[in-house]
C-alpha cells in the first residue's frame, strides 16, 4: 500500500501504512514536525519514516506549514515571528496543533484501518511541545510518547526565534503566562498518564534545549511509578534540524536522521508490539 495524503478535519497529513500485513486494524502513531527543517508533514515523513514500526505512521501538518502556508511561502509565519515570537508565533502554533488533534484523530479513524486503542505520539522541536500538550490535557489516551530535540520549555524556543529575527523579545505578563503554560518541566506533575516516554537529544542540539531535555527526564523520573519507563538517548553528531534547508519537500534521509529513525523504530516496535 502506498503513502496516503489528504486532510483530516482540515489538518493536512501524510500517512505511511505498516509494511507487514496486519491481522485487523493496526496501531496508530501520530507525529508533529519541526518548524526547522523538515518543516512539513511530507518532509518529516521522509526524514523519519520508521518503516519497521508495525503501525500506521500519520504525520500531521502544523498550522501555517506545508499545505497551509499562505501563498505557498513561509513569509506569513516569519511575519508572525517578528510581530511577537511567543504570542503570535510559537504559542498559537502549539495550541492550535494540539487543539485540532481530537477532531483530526476522529477523522483519521474513519478513513484508515487503525485500531481505536490509545495512540502513540511523536514530536520534533515545537512538535514536541504539541505532543506534551496533548498528553497534559488527558483528552486522548496515549500509549507511548517520543520526542526529538523537543521544545519542552518554550522560553528556550523564544531565544532561538530572537536569533532568527534579530529582535530582543519584550516579555509581558501575558507572555510570561503563556511561557508557563508551555513549560513542561515545571508542569511535569500534569503528565499524570505516565506512558512510556523516550526523549532523543542531539549531541549538537542547542545547549538550552539539551539542558531542558535532561531536566524534563529528571522531573518525570521523580514522578513516574516506573522511572525506567522514561528514557533519554543522545544521538552523536545530531544538530537541531533533521534535514537540509529549505525542508519543505521530501528529501533523501541524512545520516543523523537515519540514526534517529533507527532509535525510534526500535523503541516504538518494542512499545507497540505488546
Amino acid at each position: 500500500m502506498e503513502t496516503i495524503t489528504g486532510t483530516a478535519a482540515g489538518v493536512p497529513f501524510t500517512a505511511l501504512p505498516p509494511t507487514t500485513a496486519a491481522d485487523g486494524p493496526a496501531p496508530l502513531l501520530v507525529t508533529w514536525h519541526m518548524l526547522d527543517a523538515p518543516r512539513t508533514d511530507a518532509a518529516f515523513a521522509a526524514a523519519l519514516p520508521m518503516t519497521g514500526v508495525p503501525a500506521w505512521r500519520v504525520h500531521l501538518g502544523m498550522p501555517m506549514c506545508g499545505a497551509r502556508m499562505v501563498d505557498g511561502r513561509v513569509d506569513a509565519a516569519l511575519r508572525r515571528a517578528r510581530e511577537d515570537a511567543l504570542l503570535s508565533f510559537l504559542a498559537p502554533f502549539a495550541r492550535q496543533a494540539a487543539d485540532e488533534f481530537p477532531a483530526a484523530l476522529t477523522a483519521l479513524r474513519e478513513h484508515l484501518p487503525v485500531d481505536d486503542g490509545p495512540v502513540a505520539l511523536l514530536g520534533g522541536s515545537l512538535g514536541g511541545a504539541v505532543a506534551l500538550r496533548v498528553l497534559s490535557t488527558r483528552r486522548i489516551p496515549v500509549r507511548a510518547v517520543a520526542l526529538v530535540n523537543p521544545a519542552v520549555r518554550i522560553r528556550s524556543a523564544v531565544e532561538r526565534v530572537q536569533d532568527l529575527t534579530g529582535q530582543v523579545y519584550r516579555w509581558t505578563e501575558e507572555a510570561r503566562e503563556a511561557a508557563d503554560e508551555l513549560d513542561f518541566v515545571a508542569r511535569a506533575a500534569d503528565l499524570t498518564a505516565q506512558p512510556p516516554l523516550l526523549l532523543v537529544s542531539g549531541e549538537r542540539d542547542h545547549p538550552e534545549f539539551r539542558a531542558d531535555a535532561a531536566a524534563l527526564v529528571d522531573a518525570l523520573r521523580e514522578r513516574y511509578a516506573r522511572p525506567d519507563e522514561v528514557e533519554l538517548i543522545t544521538v552523536p553528531d545530531l544538530a537541531h534540524p533533521l534535514a537540509d534547508e529549505p525542508g519543505l519537500e521530501p528529501a533523501p534521509q541524512l545520516p543523523a536522521a537515519r540514526a534517529v529513525d533507527e532509535v525510534l523504530t526500535r523503541w516504538f516496535c518494542r512499545r507497540l508490539s505488546r
